[in-house]
């Protein structure tokens, strides 16, 4: 599954539009229930944009999905580059067990849990926590 979801990945990566900053992204996502939902980056002029990893939750979670096992994600560049803060603050929204694969065009990639690179995360039950 996980060379099927950094293939896909790497097809969703086709569809970036960053004329920008050049940096295309494709992420495909992995639902509880086996589907893929995919995603790229999309950038405009005033340097505001979405990264490909909220593309796919965003699309995922408007056709009703909740539960997620796993997303890849796949940029150029050779060194393997992780999810952004804001990305990772996303994936905590909706799973605490829950396994990111970066890669490359390679397909050289690393497998991390959102554990392991979002350790001290704000999640739901914090902020339900800290209201009166």
């Amino acid at each position: 599954m996980t060379e099927n979801l950094i293939e896909k990945a790497i097809e969703a990566r086709g569809f970036a539009y960053a004329p920008y900053s050049r940096h295309e992204v494709g992420a495909a996502l992995l639902t509880k229930e086996g589907k893929i939902y995919t995603g790229a980056n999309v950038e405009n002029c005033v340097f505001l944009g979405e990264c490909a990893e909220r593309v796919a939750f965003y699309k995922a979670v408007s056709e009703g999905e909740r539960h997620f096992l796993k997303i890849a994600v796949v940029t150029a560049n050779e060194d393997l580059s992780p999810p952004c803060g804001i990305c990772r603050q996303l994936f905590s929204e909706f799973v605490a067990d829950f396994e990111i694969i970066v890669s490359n065009l390679k397909r050289q990639f690393q497998v991390f849990q959102l554990k392991e690179l979002f350790p001290l995360s704000f999640t739901p039950e914090a902020f339900k926590k800290g209201q009166h």
